[in-house]
C-alpha cells in the first residue's frame, strides 16, 4: 500500500515518488482516535467494497495548510492560529489526496481493479461526531502513514479501520509492487492546479501620503487620485500582467495588454 500510495502522491504533485512509511498498526477505539486529535482537522469516511465497508482517513490541519501554501508556490508554511474551518483551496486538495489513499487501498487490497476491495470517499466532515463513521464500541486499528519528500518537510496521514472491515479486506491475497508510471509534470490548466481559486488584485491607484497628512485625515476630505494607465494585476504581491480600464455591462472592466 505504501508503494502506491507513493506512486500516487507523485502523480499529484508532478515530481518524484516521496517514501511513505506504516507505523505499527495499534489498537484504538472512535473515543481514543478522537482524543488524539487536537484542533482542526479533516475526516474522511471511506468505503470499501460494493457494500460499502468503513473506514476512516484523518489529515490534522497543519500538514494540509503547508501542502496548499506548497502548491501555490510557496515554502509550505502554515497559518498561526489555524482557522476554524479548511478553505476552498484546503478542500480540493483534500479530495485529491484522499483519491490517492483509495486507489492505494485499492491497489494494495485487489490489484485486478475488482469491485469486491474497491475503496471510494464517500463523504468528510471536520467534526468527528457528526461524521458518525463507525458505532462507538467497534473495535479498531490505526495506521500511521508518514510522508517524506526530499527538501520538504515530512508529514503525516492516518487510516482507522474496524476489525470487521479489516478481517473483510484480508479475504484474498496480496499482489505485487504497482506497475511504474511516467510521471508528468502538471500544467497550470491542469489538476491539481486548474479548481484551485486564486484571489487577483488590480492595483488601479497606488499613493503616497506623508505621515502628518494621514494623522490629519477626516471624513469628508477630498483626495486627489489619477488613475494610471496601465493598471497592473497582481497575485500575492507580484504583479502577472497588465491592462487598461475599461467598461463593460455597466461595471468596471481591465483588458489585458500584457501578461507576463
Amino acid at each position: 500500500m505504501t508503494r502506491a500510495l507513493a506512486v500516487g502522491l507523485a502523480r499529484l504533485s508532478g515530481g518524484e515518488a516521496p517514501l511513505v512509511r506504516a507505523a505499527m498498526p495499534v489498537a484504538a477505539t472512535l473515543a481514543t482516535v478522537e482524543a488524539g486529535i487536537a484542533g482542526l482537522a479533516a475526516h474522511t469516511l471511506m468505503g470499501m467494497g460494493v457494500s460499502g465497508l468503513p473506514l476512516l482517513a484523518i489529515f490534522e490541519a497543519a500538514p494540509v495548510f503547508r501542502l496548499v501554501d506548497r502548491a501555490f508556490g510557496g515554502p509550505g508554511e502554515v497559518p498561526d492560529p489555524l482557522p476554524e474551518s479548511f478553505p476552498l483551496s484546503a478542500e480540493l486538495l483534500l479530495a485529491h489526496i484522499e483519491t490517492c489513499v483509495a486507489e492505494a487501498l485499492s491497489f494494495a487490497l485487489d490489484g485486478q481493479g475488482g469491485e469486491e476491495h474497491r475503496v471510494r470517499p464517500l463523504r468528510r466532515d471536520v467534526s468527528l461526531r457528526q461524521l458518525d463513521p463507525f458505532p462507538a464500541h467497534a473495535d479498531l486499528l490505526t495506521l500511521s502513514l508518514d510522508i517524506e519528500e526530499p527538501g520538504l518537510s515530512a508529514w503525516s496521514l492516518t487510516l482507522a479501520l474496524p476489525t470487521t472491515t479489516l478481517a473483510a479486506a484480508t479475504t484474498t491475497p496480496r499482489h505485487g509492487p504497482p506497475r511504474r508510471r511516467r510521471f508528468v509534470h502538471p500544467e497550470p490548466a491542469e489538476e491539481p492546479f486548474a479548481s484551485m481559486p486564486l484571489e487577483v488584485t488590480a492595483v488601479l491607484v497606488d499613493m503616497q501620503l506623508g505621515m502628518a497628512r494621514l494623522s490629519n485625515l477626516r471624513p469628508g476630505e477630498i483626495l486627489p487620485v489619477a488613475v494610471a494607465r496601465s493598471v497592473p494585476l497582481q497575485i500575492g504581491g507580484r504583479t502577472l500582467a497588465s491592462g487598461t480600464i475599461g467598461e463593460i455591462d455597466d461595471r468596471v472592466a481591465v483588458q489585458v495588454t500584457h501578461a507576463f
